[in-house]
């Protein structure tokens, strides 16, 4: 579940997003995505708690997740050389 601050669910509209971030990925052939690190969505390797209080705690976004089921390679910003890495690779 995805919840705003003051508590309201907004779980369908994180995969309403991810969905179009799919489509998006499959008619432009994107292989590699960079997307920001602990976000709910985009999270690749960590995601903040919901608390609200900065705690982060390993896990994906939905997005990010979304992503990796269909082959999208995900890196988060902090991956920016390994992303330019993979990117390369693939053009070969």
């Amino acid at each position: 579940m995805v919840a705003e601050k003051g508590g309201v669910e907004v779980t369908d509209e994180f995969i309403t997003g991810a969905q179009v971030a799919l489509e998006l990925c499959q008619r432009f052939h994107i292989k590699v995505a960079v997307l920001a690190e602990f976000s709910p969505s985009c999270g690749s390797s960590a995601i903040y708690d919901g608390s609200f209080s900065g705690k982060k705690v390993p896990g994906m976004g939905v997005t990010a997740a979304l992503l990796r089921r269909h082959g999208v390679r995900v890196f988060s910003q902090y991956e920016v050389a390994a992303a330019d890495e993979m990117i390369r690779s693939l053009g070969e």
